[in-house]
């Protein structure tokens, strides 16, 4: 198999230790992450090869993101260097029925800034054959979105796969046009899709009838519809899956996932997640076990589901962005072993 390519911005991330308050904090603990990076790092986990694309300053942090990458063995050869900024984004940890809170500073970052003809796509996607995108990227700004969209033409033209998160943020969307007049153009280069219980409501207006989010409890079945209609309206998808959050509280959430394949109706094992150490990247995990579930299980459908709940059910108790497991942690998992021993 060829090599799979993300694309998308990667963020200092700044949280005050344990569970203080973003306004009483005196000190913060410094990762890096973002949607597109937490999937390539999940991938190159999993023994795929990975190369993550984006733009960063040529400055101390954009060095240290490259570096921090490196760790995780995702490729960095074709980011585009230049800028004057890395986007932060301030992270406060919610706990029982207090939610977390994210605080965007990111305005004004290098890819923010990134213009069209700045990647060398074709080269970016040598030796590939997946190229994976989430909605975050062209609610940044129009200079990113028209980018993608370049990206895009470019993996059609080369024969790759292509996939995207739906990945609604309705704080990022301010440069002039809402999701629904850009998303669609881009969602129709796409073979795959995923989302959650609400990015297809707020992106496209399907929502799935007699559900509540906020009630904590999340019926599979109904998301059926969803996905049908996401099919109907894009004729290209082949695959559309949905992840299922029921939250509980700030600390405990059920999740699983549905997955639609040309016609045929899956659904995922459940999981009673308590406590939550860290749900950030949580949809990014699911992602990755999906598309690496796809290419290694592509026969079996149910099971590249299986391993991508399981995979994203994994990372919920994994501090930071990225989900630092690897493929026999999950297929245990995956095989039904949720007990947590310890293994000697």
């Amino acid at each position: 198999m060829g090599k799979i390519v993300t694309f998308g911005e990667i963020m200092l991330r700044l949280m005050p230790p344990g569970l203080q308050r973003l306004r009483r904090a005196r000190s913060f603990d410094a990762v890096y992450g973002g949607g597109e990076a937490n999937v390539a790092v999940s991938l190159a986990n999993y023994g795929e090869g990975v190369q993550f694309v984006t733009r960063l300053p040529e400055n101390d942090l954009g060095d240290a993101c490259v570096a921090f990458l490196h760790q995780y063995g995702v490729g960095t050869k074709h980011i585009v260097r230049g800028g004057d900024r890395i986007g932060i984004y301030f992270l406060e940890m919610g706990a029982a029925q207090r939610g977390s809170k994210v605080v965007y500073d990111r305005a004004g970052s290098a890819l923010a800034m990134i213009e069209p003809g700045m990647v060398d796509w074709a080269a970016a996607f040598e030796g590939a054959d997946w190229f994976h995108w989430t909605g975050i990227t062209p609610a940044i700004s129009e200079g990113a979105a028209v980018t993608l969209r370049e990206g895009l033409e470019v993996a059609r033209k080369m024969g790759l796969t292509v996939s995207c998160d739906l990945n609604y943020r309705k704080k990022l969307w301010r440069w002039g046009k809402r999701p629904g007049e850009v998303m669609p153009e881009l969602v129709s280069f796409c073979d795959a899709a995923v989302g959650n219980e609400e990015d297809a409501d707020k992106v496209f207006g399907i929502q799935s009838p007699e559900v509540d989010v906020t009630a904590g409890k999340v019926e599979a079945d109904k998301y059926r519809f969803v996905c049908e209609e996401l099919a109907k309206r894009f004729t290209n998808l082949k695959t559309i899956a949905i992840t299922l959050r029921g939250s509980i509280s700030a600390s405990h959430n059920t999740w699983s996932a549905v997955l639609w394949q040309h016609g045929a109706f899956y659904t995922g094992s459940k999981y009673d997640i308590i406590p939550i150490v860290d749900r950030v990247g949580g949809g990014d995990s699911f992602c990755g076990g999906l598309i690496y579930g796809l290419r290694v299980y592509g026969g079996d459908p149910e099971r590249a589901l299986r391993f991508a709940v399981a995979a994203s059910c994994l990372k919920h108790t994994i501090p930071g962005d990225f989900n630092d497991v690897t493929v026999a942690e999950v297929e245990k998992l995956a095989g039904g072993d949720a007990s947590g021993r310890v293994s000697r």
